[in-house]
């Protein structure tokens, strides 16, 4: 490793407003031992793929093709063109044998970012090949999206703290940027939508977006969210069934699209998740941030 490598990221807690917003391994927060940054390298990005496979995988039994598997990697073409958080955990060194490591930490978390303007002088959005969200854009115009995507936390990890700082880096990001809207697919265990009845007709009774905000899944995919008449659900029980990382869009007040669609090669059934900045709770800026706040000012 080069001593290049070894220099510590510039810090937004350290107000370095010189920095630009688009500056490699720029850190977003800290929690304790834990801090959610940027990608500096292709050395970081290699990290955030070797736990997208360790996790989606190992831990999920999504099915690799030969090339993914020789490679313990999870890849694909968009990887380039996106930004990628990290979330590194700083502290003593694991014991995992199979821990993945960048300079500065084990990697335990991660989430890919592109922005509108990217995609749309690039690849396009990796969304659209589940859910038509180009509909929606063409829409608004005069809305900026980002879209969010292959999240996964180590599961030892997967705690409130740790989702509340992924969406600390997320935020902060997204003001950075000056984007207005947060969008992506966010998955369930499991390719058999009748026995995710329940958390799936709970997002469709509570949680579906207004119509000027609805996108549906792509027609050849699309799989019914209503599964189960508004009486025979049970919030509480529905909101023990989600994922932690769609339990905390929700409470931030995202929106849930029309259908999911079931991912057999990744063994997991997708909804799409829609945050408006308009929609967020105003109680969450009093520990986050305002959205016209620079976090490189704090």
């Amino acid at each position: 490793m080069t001593a290049r490598a070894l220099k510590p990221p510039p810090s937004v807690s350290e107000g370095m407003t010189r920095i630009s917003p688009t500056s490699p391994g720029l850190v977003l927060g800290r929690k304790g031992t834990l801090l959610v940054r940027l990608a500096r390298d292709s050395d970081d990005i290699a990290a955030a793929q070797s736990l997208r496979y360790r996790v989606f995988y190992e831990e999920l039994s999504a099915r690799p093709d030969r090339e993914t598997a020789l490679a313990r990697r999870d890849s694909d073409a968009f990887d380039e063109i996106c930004d990628h958080l990290l979330v590194v955990e700083t502290g003593e060194p694991s014991d995992d044998p199979e821990a993945v490591h960048s300079y500065d930490g084990e990697v335990v978390g991660t989430y890919r970012l592109l922005r509108q303007e990217v995609a749309e002088r690039t690849a396009g959005f990796y969304t659209q090949d589940e859910f038509d969200i180009a509909a929606l854009i063409d829409r608004k115009p005069e809305i900026r999206f980002l879209e969010l995507g292959r999240s996964c936390v180590l599961k030892r990890y997967r705690t409130k703290p740790v989702v509340e700082l992924l969406w600390q880096g997320i935020w902060n990001y997204v003001r950075l940027h000056k984007l207005d809207v947060m969008l992506g697919c966010a998955s369930m265990t499991g390719t058999d939508p009748d026995s995710l009845a329940l958390p799936l007709s709970f997002l469709h009774h509570r949680f579906r977006a207004p119509e000027e905000w609805r996108v549906r899944a792509q027609p050849d995919q699309y799989v019914e969210l209503n599964r189960l008449p508004p009486g025979e659900i049970d919030d509480r029980e529905a909101m023990r069934a989600l994922p932690p990382l769609i339990k905390g869009y929700l409470r931030l007040g995202a929106y849930i699209g029309d259908g999911a669609v079931v991912d057999e090669q990744f063994n997991t059934t997708d909804v799409l998740i829609i945050l408006p900045v308009s929609s967020i709770n105003a109680r969450y800026f009093s520990h986050f941030g305002a959205p016209d706040d620079n976090p490189l000012d704090q």
